[in-house]
């Protein structure tokens, strides 16, 4: 990752303003109705969960307290600290254990272990080699377990422009942009597709792939102070939830969420 640890360390107080956001809290609320949907009745029994890249532990809280064991990796030794803290204060301490390690190069006892779930969220927009990513992700997983990958959107940056900004000059040439900046983390990042990122996954042999949108609303309304206000914010979740995976507006959302099974058939 051409990122260094310290990048993401020195930005922890913006970063956690932006989790607490109402953009930041939908991203969390979303992405858990997703794997809760792709999991299915599994969901009930305690899995064995790896999340790469995963910060400060905001998945892998919200999955610990449904009862499931956590392994976080990351190489941002105050992202992890936080997120043991975060794990701990919630008085799930025993389900979460937190690892510093490069996700491309993970231990060998990680990388052998056979997990039920593999999440990869918000991890593809910080690297060149999409498939590299993946397939050492998958290498975790066991054969039948769940994968999640969530990345930020390429399609929806036209669109933004246009509606946030009213730039029509910059929507346009953002049309076969590849490339945007990280306000929080103040860092380059790479726009991917959930058509081109399906198509690695099952080049990997994944299979049942399903593609949710994450912010298919709340990012394209301009007036942000009014998405604090608990109705308000009440009524968007709801909206978001009941768009999430209803196509066509994933294509659009901010972020894409893709669920896919390791192993065909």
């Amino acid at each position: 990752m051409p990122e260094t640890a310290e990048t993401f360390d020195d930005a922890m107080s913006r970063w956690r303003e932006w989790q607490e956001a109402p953009w930041g809290r939908l991203r969390y609320t979303l992405a858990e109705a997703n794997l809760l949907r792709s999991l299915g009745e599994n969901a009930a029994r305690p899995l064995r969960v790896l999340d790469l890249a995963g910060g400060d532990g905001g998945d892998a809280v919200r999955l610990a307290a449904l009862g499931h064991h956590v392994t976080v990796v990351d190489q941002a030794p105050a992202m992890l600290a936080a997120a043991a803290g975060r794990a701990e204060a919630a008085g799930l301490g025993a389900l979460v254990t937190c690892v510093q390690a490069d996700v491309l190069a993970l231990p060998a006892d990680l990388a052998r272990a056979g997990f039920d779930v593999v999440l990869c969220h918000n991890l593809l927009q910080y690297v060149d080699d999409v498939r590299a990513v993946l397939a050492t992700s998958l290498t975790s997983l066991r054969h039948g377990g769940l994968f999640s990958v969530m990345a930020v959107n390429r399609h929806a940056a036209p669109l933004l422009t246009a509606v946030r900004e009213g730039d029509l000059a910059a929507a346009l040439a953002s049309l076969d942009a590849d490339r945007t900046r990280a306000r929080t983390f103040d860092a380059e990042l790479r726009l991917y597709t959930a058509e081109e990122t399906t198509a690695h996954l099952a080049a990997l042999g994944c299979r049942d792939v399903c593609h949710y949108g994450i912010r298919s609303v709340c990012d394209h309304l301009t007036d942000d102070a009014r998405k604090y206000e608990p109705a308000y914010y009440a009524e968007l979740e709801r909206l978001e939830l009941a768009l999430t995976a209803r196509h066509p507006y994933p294509h659009t959302a901010r972020l894409f969420q893709l669920t896919a099974r390791k192993g065909q058939g």
